[in-house]
């Protein structure tokens, strides 16, 4: 049983991600402690590791150093924090938890080797951190620390003469990059010809593909996208078919400039077989030359009917409403004309007594 394990944090904290994570420390930590009950745990982190974690662990941080629950090596130490966890280990006999191999030490601790000596851990999804042993891989550094026996600088790549001198001014412009076609052109103008779009075809499946699968129809390479796999889109071809499945689909479109056939599930596809027949129908020449005739036909006739009915039928109405007061106007002035004619004769008689 390990009785006392040194956790190199920097290495943990930075496992899976490309900066370090107090959090995922943390849950290391607690993990390793959870399996190893009886062994003690100390955890050493590097003197750049607070620099490097989110702004808002840097309290937390702070407040474990403070406690002891965290230990950085001391200002200007040779190795920074790998030579202080092998130092520490090498003093109290404990393991190390680390994915580092330390090839550059394997000279002056020899017992990295030993079995039990250095523990190795991953978080795995839906499961947790897991915890192996490991011996540590060796190479070019590893084998010069050995030679010495001492400790040694990694080696850093040096770039060649050659990467050092300015980028070479290119004479001529790179070729053009072409599409690469999914038919040959024969047998897909053959294809194109016999399968209108909408038709139903008899493939089998051949591959899985980034978003979809592809199909052989014959000598004829198909695509089907997840989006007319079915309704809702699934989240992967491998939940409808499966390679080598003999199926019944749909021809939803061409696309001529990679002689590619695009199929669908019978079916599934709606709006998309409007869309994939758009170019077919630009490319006709007797479509394109019925429907401008369409529209002028409508033009004509729609607006003339509107407008003739309209001025006939207004003018009639009016002609009617203006008669009709006419006649009511001149029997009034007859019936008053003929009433003062009575008064004027009753004046006369007067006349005729003197």
């Amino acid at each position: 049983m390990t009785k006392h394990i040194i956790v190199d944090g920097s290495n943990i904290a930075t496992e899976g991600r490309s900066v370090p994570s107090l959090a995922q420390l943390h849950e290391a930590v607690m993990a390793l402690m959870d399996e190893f009950k009886n062994a003690k745990v100390s955890v050493v982190v590097d003197a750049t590791f607070g620099h490097r974690i989110a702004k808002k662990e840097s309290a937390e941080f702070e407040k474990a150093i403070a406690n002891n629950e965290l230990v950085a090596p001391p200002a200007g130490a040779v190795g920074r924090g790998d030579a202080f966890v092998l130092a520490i280990a090498d003093k109290v006999n404990a393991s190390i938890l680390s994915n580092d191999s330390y090839q550059e030490f394997h000279g002056k601790y020899k017992w990295l080797f030993d079995e039990g000596r250095l523990i190795g851990g991953k978080p795995v999804p839906l499961v947790g951190w897991v915890f192996v042993e490991r011996l540590p891989v060796r190479g070019a550094t590893s084998r010069r620390s050995v030679k010495t026996g001492k400790v040694v600088k990694k080696e850093s790549s040096t770039a060649s003469p050659e990467a050092s001198k300015p980028m070479p001014v290119p004479k001529s412009p790179p070729p053009s990059v072409k599409a690469k076609m999914a038919n040959a052109l024969m047998p897909y103008l053959q294809f194109v010809e016999k399968h209108p779009v909408g038709s139903k075809v008899k493939a089998v499946v051949e591959s899985y593909a980034a978003n979809g699968i592809t199909a052989l129809i014959g000598d004829i390479s198909g695509y089907v996208p997840l989006r007319n796999m079915a309704t809702p889109q699934p989240r992967s071809a491998r939940d409808i078919f499966t390679i080598g499945d003999a199926v019944t689909l749909t021809v939803v479109g061409y696309t001529p400039a990679r002689r590619s056939v695009d199929l669908a599930v019978p079916g599934v596809v709606g709006a998309n077989t409007k869309t994939a027949t758009k170019p077919a129908q630009a490319k006709s020449p007797a479509v394109k030359k019925a429907s401008p005739a369409k529209k002028a036909v409508a033009a004509k006739t729609a607006p003339a009917k509107k407008v003739s009915v309209a001025k006939k039928a207004a003018p009639i109405k009016k002609a009617v409403v203006a008669k009709a007061p006419a006649k009511k106007v001149a029997a009034k002035k007859v019936v008053a004309a003929k009433a003062p004619a009575k008064k004027t004769v009753a004046k006369k008689a007067p006349v005729k007594r003197r």
